[in-house]
């Protein structure tokens, strides 16, 4: 898989940057969260609504559409802040979208306690794919088990890293 590394004028200085999320990563977060305007355990066991927001929320809450949308744009907000203080090395808006999808879903302690996060900080942004197709496993029942819903976003998030049209997964 050929990864397209796109600079910009402050990435070729080395500088950090403010990376927003764009559109197309909004649009992965939301494909593979889905969004339930009542609050329900998802298959790791914890409660959930709305595009997958887990703080503060517990059984039997209710959120409206727009309610949504609004919690999704600040849970993003954090995420993408621990992405860009996670990261060493510059990332295009493409590497930095998949990133903040995957720590989204799996969390900022396991963003900063894996190895895609050290492949990525060395430069080895060939190897980043592979790393994050990696984590595909929830604890289900006690036990650690594949989801399928996993691969296919990991699959996403991993073409998404490269440039790739993930849209089909």
């Amino acid at each position: 898989m050929e990864l397209k590394q796109e600079k910009s004028w402050k990435m070729e200085r080395g500088e950090k940057t403010n990376m927003k999320i764009s559109i197309e990563g909004i649009a992965l977060i939301k494909k593979f969260e889905g969004c339930l305007l009542e609050s329900y355990l998802c298959a790791a066991g914890v409660p959930t609504i709305g595009y997958g927001s887990t703080k503060g929320i517990k059984l039997g809450m209710t959120i409206t559409q727009e309610e949504a949308e609004e919690v999704l744009l600040k849970d993003v907000a954090i995420f993408e802040g621990f992405v860009l203080e996670a990261s060493e090395m510059p990332l295009s808006q493409h590497q930095f979208d998949a990133l903040v999808s995957w720590t989204y879903n799996l969390g900022p302690s396991n963003l900063n306690a894996s190895t895609m996060l050290k492949v990525l900080n060395k430069g080895s942004y060939e190897d980043v794919p592979a790393q994050i197709k990696r984590w595909n496993k929830a604890t289900v029942n006690g036990e650690r088990v594949v989801l399928d819903g996993l691969v296919r976003r990991r699959e996403a998030e991993a073409l998404l890293f490269a440039g790739l049209d993930w849209n089909n997964v």
